[in-house]
């Protein structure tokens, strides 16, 4: 499920929260959790078909101004 994986830094204050948050929530990992929200949020842009569909979805969110 990780192989080949790339490394991001978060600062520990977050961390910390998405642990206890994947805790609660059952999830065998902090990585898993974090898999699962990232996915989750990426499927909203899989109908896009193009950069442009991306750009105004993400201001639709509130990603961008």
């Amino acid at each position: 499920m990780f192989g080949g994986a790339k490394k991001i830094k978060i600062n520990k204050e977050l961390y910390e929260h998405i642990e206890r948050v994947a805790k609660l929530a059952g999830y065998a990992s902090v990585e898993e959790f974090v898999i699962h929200a990232l996915e989750k949020e990426l499927a909203q842009f899989e109908d896009a078909q193009s950069d442009e569909d991306i750009k105004e979805k993400l201001k639709g969110l509130g990603y961008l101004g």
